[in-house]
């Protein structure tokens, strides 16, 4: 009905905030782990776990990765994990593409800053829903993302869909984003939107903030549609299922 809320402003500075919303039956179509599987759901929102300086070091470490490649579309996808990375209409691996060339490009700081932030983000998302943080694990995909308003050629560019994350990707129970630049400084559009039976809620991205959310259904999203200039974020996504985890990337 386009009643849109705003959960977070760019201009605000927060320290932390919360919403705890009702858990979707999703979670019951998988195996639950006791003392990680979401009881308690919502979402929140914190500028206070990342500074934004690290944001920029976080930042360039994406600037320097994508430029290797990139979509011949708006969206285009760096995963230090896996190597995938945005050729095109296509996805190469870094690692095997580049070879020993790669560590011309990144540096041990730059695996040791991007652990640290993964890290700061696992605790405050353990300590919001009051589970544990060793029962946490990081789960695939995890990467960054730069969209601008280049037209979509392929469907890996249409990132304006709404979706569920753990309809999605499964393995997902706790989902976060980093944003590494400004909504309306650095470009227009690109707001997250959690999709309510009510209302559209809204956050407006900040260099430095962190928006994370459970995975299903009670928080089904979308990223509305970059008008100009360049968004930047990573997304970190964390399992309850060992079976499901990935290591830190390393820089080999």
């Amino acid at each position: 009905d386009g009643v849109t809320e705003v959960l977070a402003h760019h201009t605000e500075n927060l320290q932390d905030k919360f919403f705890e919303i009702p858990c979707s039956e999703d979670y019951d179509s998988h195996k639950r782990f006791e003392g990680c599987t979401p009881r308690k759901c919502g979402r929140g929102v914190t500028d206070a776990v990342i500074t934004r300086e690290e944001a920029g070091r976080i930042r360039r470490i994406a600037e320097r990765g994508l430029s290797l490649g990139g979509s011949d579309g708006g969206a285009s996808i760096l995963d230090l994990h896996s190597g995938a990375l945005s050729m095109g209409k296509h996805f190469v691996n870094l690692y095997r593409y580049f070879g020993d060339k790669i560590q011309d490009i990144f540096t041990e700081e730059d695996f040791a800053l991007y652990r640290d932030v993964r890290q700061r983000i696992q605790q405050k998302i353990a300590q919001v829903f009051g589970i544990s943080c060793a029962s946490m694990y990081l789960t695939k995909p995890t990467f960054f993302s730069r969209i601008n308003s280049t037209e979509a050629k392929t469907t890996h560019d249409e990132y304006w869909h709404p979706h569920i994350d753990k309809v999605t990707y499964g393995s997902f129970d706790y989902t976060s984003l980093l944003y590494l630049s400004d909504y309306t400084e650095d470009f227009g559009g690109g707001r997250f939107v959690f999709m309510d039976a009510s209302s559209n809620k809204t956050v407006e991205p900040r260099a430095g903030r962190v928006s994370f959310f459970t995975s299903g259904s009670e928080n089904l999203h979308r990223v509305e549609k970059v008008h100009w200039g360049t968004r930047y974020a990573i997304t970190i996504s964390f399992t309850c299922n060992p079976e499901h985890s990935i290591e830190d990337p390393v820089l080999t």
